[in-house]
């Protein structure tokens, strides 16, 4: 997991740079040919039989329809305001998903695990409330996919008997589709470095996109959700360091609960997955 936050804040990072640009369309579209040409031979790997011939059908369905809206949501969103304070919105998804797990997946969420996510609540509301400086058309964008990125999540955890490959290339598929669906309406001339960055893009999304299945695969949800926290630290460097986006006082101290939160609720599940 801690890769996969990794490789999904280089992706955020890139995407919003790539943003000034080209469109969400394009991002899509192109990102999502590349990643799928990465795929291609682990898919080939695992046998054809897994992608042309899918187990649970409808829920393979609702969790590619998340996590395409929710890719897209997101870009639209970095697009508008902050990296860090995008991804501020973005660290309430791992409060959703201990509680979703808890009435939907049936794992437990005994009083320590609750105080835990109420503390993290608490640094989520701050670090909102300096993201609504910029506007509520982009804090309600970043809600809505956070609030179906969870879905994703949930998702992913009940197929976690699918090869990481297949599900990463049914996310890939949809997003090219959805793209493609968007395209006609946002088309701008790109030059030859945007294209490669462009691919590029696809390529992190893959390396994020795989190793985030393999660690529902391996634990519960609520074990290694957590450690998404540590992405807004890494949203805050590379806000600095590529679009001069300096965060304000609130905004470091909602993250600093945030990630002490985090910690902590790790250490609960952790102590409790030894239990």
């Amino acid at each position: 997991m801690s890769a996969a936050v990794l490789c999904f804040t280089l992706n955020d990072a890139l995407g919003k740079w790539l943003l000034a640009t080209a469109t969400v369309a394009q991002v899509l579209v192109l990102r999502s040919i590349a990643a799928l040409l990465v795929l291609a031979p682990m898919v080939a790997r695992e046998g054809a039989d897994h992608l042309l011939r899918p187990k649970r059908v409808r829920l393979q369905a609702l969790r590619v329809a998340a996590g395409t809206v929710e890719v897209a949501a997101f870009y639209w969103a970095v697009s508008m305001m902050p990296l860090a304070d995008t991804l501020a919105f973005w660290m309430a998804m791992p409060i959703f998903v201990a509680i979703a797990s808890a009435v939907v997946l049936k794992e437990r969420l005994e009083p320590a695990r609750l105080a835990a996510v109420v503390v993290g609540f608490v640094g989520v509301v701050l670090a909102l409330g300096a993201g609504l400086d910029h506007g509520w058309l982009p804090a309600l964008v970043a809600l809505g996919g956070v609030s179906v990125y969870t879905v994703y999540l949930l998702c992913t955890r009940a197929l976690r008997g699918t090869p990481a490959s297949v599900l990463a290339a049914y996310q890939m598929l949809g997003a090219l589709v959805f793209g493609l669906v968007l395209l006609p309406f946002g088309w701008v001339p790109l030059g030859w470095t945007d294209l490669v960055l462009l691919m590029l893009l696809g390529v992190v999304a893959t390396g994020a996109h795989l190793a985030v299945t393999k660690s529902l695969m391996l634990a519960p949800a609520a074990i290694v959700v957590p450690w998404q926290y540590a992405m807004i630290l890494w949203g805050l460097l590379f806000g600095w360091m590529f679009f001069d986006e300096v965060p304000e006082p609130v905004m470091l101290l909602g993250a600093a609960i945030i990630v002490g939160a985090g910690l902590w609720l790790t250490r609960l599940e952790m102590r409790g997955a030894r239990g």
